[in-house]
């Protein structure tokens, strides 16, 4: 079988393994990348550094003496969930500059921040909060969050590949809404509403690989992994425990496996089309990759062969049934 992947959707829960599984797929031989897991090398988006940035914005607010725009406070979850749309308007703004390969150096790094997170936002149906502050405010933000979000310009446009030809883009970020919640979720929460504001362009070629925990699970790997030290971390960092059952204490995959138009898929309701974007999961209800975060070196044998097998069984699957 030698389809290429175009586009890979890694979901789950916080702290499920999503990064670890990135990280194991990122240290493939490409040989084996290709042989084992339909995937070409890899090019990657994630809303997580938005989250982050976006925590960032509200803490040098406080400083300040300035409300909180985003959070409720550091530990808690969005004033408005409607910015989990935020999120995938800013990683649609990054998949389209990916394949215009736009230059992104900007005077003012932390002002563009500010007026993107702003657009962003606006897109969804979140009134303006950021470009309605008075303007020494808004300077002083952005002269705070220059050097942050100088970085961030800085790595997205070292990720720009020569072509997405031969290359597979995944998409890294997770979704849910409170614990108990009924099913479905209603909007903005859960994968439905997230994944429905994906530009055309991705939803047209991706299929989902999910990270399958339980959220009890989720919330014992979040505390495992949490290193206060390194808060903007991919790999290591934590999840507030309020937000976590009520923004993760659950969440809609399996839902959207057993009301799909077709089997194996998950349904997109989205710009007047119905998406049939196909779902393998791998299972790691029984932790498979938390060692994936130490040393390759201390890696053992018996843990590489589960976490390998697991996930070449299920990206065989996305490769059968992906669009042909």
């Amino acid at each position: 079988m030698d389809k290429t992947l175009d586009a890979v959707l890694l979901l789950a829960l916080p702290a499920s393994g999503k990064s670890e599984v990135r990280r194991y797929l990122d240290l493939m031989p490409q040989e084996s990348r290709s042989k084992d897991f339909h995937m070409g090398p890899s090019v990657q988006l994630d809303d997580y550094p938005y989250v982050h940035l976006m925590r960032r914005v509200d803490d040098e607010l406080a400083k300040l003496g300035q409300k909180r725009i985003f959070f409720h406070a550091p530990d808690r979850p969005f004033q408005n969930p409607l910015d989990w749309g935020t999120l995938i308007e800013l990683v649609n703004e990054d998949y389209a500059d990916l394949v215009a390969k736009r230059p992104l150096n900007p005077p003012l790094a932390g002002m563009n921040l500010l007026a993107r997170l702003e657009k962003a936002a606006l897109k969804v149906g979140v009134p303006a909060r950021l470009s309605v502050l008075e303007k020494s405010v808004q300077k002083k933000l952005a002269q705070a969050l220059n050097a942050e979000a100088k970085k961030l310009l800085a790595d997205k446009q070292a990720g720009y590949p020569d072509t997405l030809k031969g290359k597979t883009l995944v998409i890294e970020f997770a979704r849910g809404g409170p614990q108990g919640s009924p099913l479905p979720l209603p909007e903005p929460f859960g994968y439905r509403y997230s994944l429905s504001y994906l530009s055309p362009a991705i939803l047209e070629k991706a299929s989902i690989l999910y990270i399958w925990v339980t959220p009890e699970e989720s919330r014992r790997k979040n505390d495992a992994r949490a290193n206060p030290k390194d808060p903007g971390s991919i790999l290591h960092h934590g999840v507030p425990m309020e937000v976590m059952l009520n923004d993760y204490g659950l969440d809609d995959m399996e839902w959207l496996l057993k009301n799909s138009k077709q089997p194996g898929t998950a349904t997109i309701e989205a710009y007047g089309k119905s998406y049939q974007l196909p779902v393998a999961r791998f299972d790691n209800r029984k932790d498979k990759t938390s060692f994936l975060r130490g040393e390759q070196s201390e890696w053992k044998p018996e843990q590489v062969k589960a976490v390998h097998e697991g996930l070449k069984e299920a990206l065989d699957h996305l490769a059968g049934v992906v669009r042909r």
